[in-house]
Protein backbone atom coordinates (compact mmCIF):
# COMPACT_ATOMS: atom_id res chain seq x y z
CA UNK A 1 0.00 0.00 0.00
CA UNK A 2 2.94 2.37 0.60
CA UNK A 3 3.88 2.22 -3.08
CA UNK A 4 0.40 3.29 -4.14
CA UNK A 5 0.27 6.45 -6.27
CA UNK A 6 -2.62 8.85 -6.01
CA UNK A 7 -3.16 11.93 -8.12
CA UNK A 8 -4.56 14.00 -5.24
CA UNK A 9 -3.76 14.06 -1.54
CA UNK A 10 -6.31 12.73 0.92
CA UNK A 11 -6.79 14.40 4.29
CA UNK A 12 -7.93 12.35 7.27
CA UNK A 13 -11.13 13.55 8.91
CA UNK A 14 -10.28 13.82 12.63
CA UNK A 15 -13.81 14.38 13.91
CA UNK A 16 -16.96 12.36 13.45
CA UNK A 17 -18.61 13.73 10.32
CA UNK A 18 -21.82 11.93 9.45
CA UNK A 19 -22.78 11.46 5.82
CA UNK A 20 -26.46 11.63 4.86
CA UNK A 21 -28.01 10.12 1.73
CA UNK A 22 -30.13 13.07 0.53
CA UNK A 23 -32.57 10.78 -1.27
CA UNK A 24 -33.55 8.94 1.93
CA UNK A 25 -32.39 11.49 4.56
CA UNK A 26 -30.70 8.56 6.27
CA UNK A 27 -27.20 8.61 7.80
CA UNK A 28 -25.18 6.08 5.80
CA UNK A 29 -21.88 6.36 7.64
CA UNK A 30 -19.04 8.68 8.58
CA UNK A 31 -16.15 10.22 6.69
CA UNK A 32 -12.70 8.72 7.05
CA UNK A 33 -10.79 10.88 4.56
CA UNK A 34 -11.46 13.40 1.81
CA UNK A 35 -9.80 14.70 -1.32
CA UNK A 36 -10.88 17.06 -4.08
CA UNK A 37 -11.99 14.09 -6.13
CA UNK A 38 -13.54 11.69 -3.63
CA UNK A 39 -13.92 10.27 -0.15
CA UNK A 40 -13.49 7.19 1.97
CA UNK A 41 -16.64 6.40 3.89
CA UNK A 42 -17.04 4.02 6.82
CA UNK A 43 -20.50 2.87 5.77
CA UNK A 44 -22.92 1.57 8.38
CA UNK A 45 -25.68 0.60 5.94
CA UNK A 46 -25.55 -1.66 2.87
CA UNK A 47 -24.61 0.19 -0.34
CA UNK A 48 -25.00 -0.94 -3.94
CA UNK A 49 -21.82 -1.62 -5.93
CA UNK A 50 -21.18 0.79 -8.82
CA UNK A 51 -24.20 2.93 -7.86
CA UNK A 52 -24.60 6.70 -7.87
CA UNK A 53 -25.45 8.51 -4.65
CA UNK A 54 -26.26 12.05 -3.54
CA UNK A 55 -24.64 12.80 -0.16
CA UNK A 56 -24.57 15.68 2.29
CA UNK A 57 -22.08 16.33 5.09
CA UNK A 58 -20.85 19.27 7.12
CA UNK A 59 -17.22 20.44 7.12
CA UNK A 60 -16.01 22.99 9.63
CA UNK A 61 -12.80 25.00 9.29
CA UNK A 62 -11.25 25.53 12.69
CA UNK A 63 -13.47 27.82 14.76
CA UNK A 64 -15.69 28.74 11.80
CA UNK A 65 -19.16 27.30 11.48
CA UNK A 66 -19.31 24.31 9.20
CA UNK A 67 -20.40 24.49 5.60
CA UNK A 68 -22.82 21.98 4.16
CA UNK A 69 -21.33 20.06 1.26
CA UNK A 70 -23.56 18.17 -1.19
CA UNK A 71 -21.94 15.82 -3.66
CA UNK A 72 -22.98 13.40 -6.34
CA UNK A 73 -20.76 10.36 -5.86
CA UNK A 74 -20.03 7.08 -7.62
CA UNK A 75 -19.30 4.03 -5.43
CA UNK A 76 -16.07 2.58 -6.82
CA UNK A 77 -15.32 -0.17 -4.30
CA UNK A 78 -16.30 -1.67 -0.95
CA UNK A 79 -14.38 -3.78 1.54
CA UNK A 80 -15.62 -5.35 4.78
CA UNK A 81 -14.48 -3.54 7.92
CA UNK A 82 -13.56 -5.33 11.14
CA UNK A 83 -16.85 -4.26 12.80
CA UNK A 84 -19.88 -6.32 11.77
CA UNK A 85 -22.25 -4.47 9.43
CA UNK A 86 -19.68 -1.85 8.38
CA UNK A 87 -17.76 -1.46 5.14
CA UNK A 88 -15.00 0.78 3.88
CA UNK A 89 -16.44 2.42 0.77
CA UNK A 90 -14.49 4.44 -1.79
CA UNK A 91 -16.33 7.13 -3.75
CA UNK A 92 -15.43 9.39 -6.65
CA UNK A 93 -17.17 12.77 -6.75
CA UNK A 94 -19.08 13.40 -9.95
CA UNK A 95 -20.87 16.65 -9.05
CA UNK A 96 -19.99 19.41 -6.61
CA UNK A 97 -20.87 23.10 -6.75
CA UNK A 98 -17.86 25.36 -7.28
CA UNK A 99 -18.55 27.26 -4.02
CA UNK A 100 -18.58 23.98 -2.11
CA UNK A 101 -15.44 22.81 -3.94
CA UNK A 102 -13.71 25.98 -2.76
CA UNK A 103 -14.77 25.27 0.82
CA UNK A 104 -13.43 21.72 0.45
CA UNK A 105 -10.11 23.03 -0.93
CA UNK A 106 -9.84 25.48 1.96
CA UNK A 107 -10.51 22.64 4.41
CA UNK A 108 -7.89 20.45 2.73
CA UNK A 109 -5.34 23.29 2.96
CA UNK A 110 -5.96 24.13 6.64
CA UNK A 111 -2.86 23.79 8.82
CA UNK A 112 -2.54 20.78 11.10
CA UNK A 113 -4.02 18.17 8.82
CA UNK A 114 -2.91 14.58 8.51
CA UNK A 115 -2.66 13.23 4.97
CA UNK A 116 -2.64 9.76 3.44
Amino acid sequence: MNDEFRRVRRRKVPDTVQVVDTMTERVVGRLSNLSESGMLLMASVPLVDDALYQFRFNLSRGNEAGATIEVGAHLLWQDAASAPGQTWSGFRFITLLESQMQHLRDWLDMPGGSYE
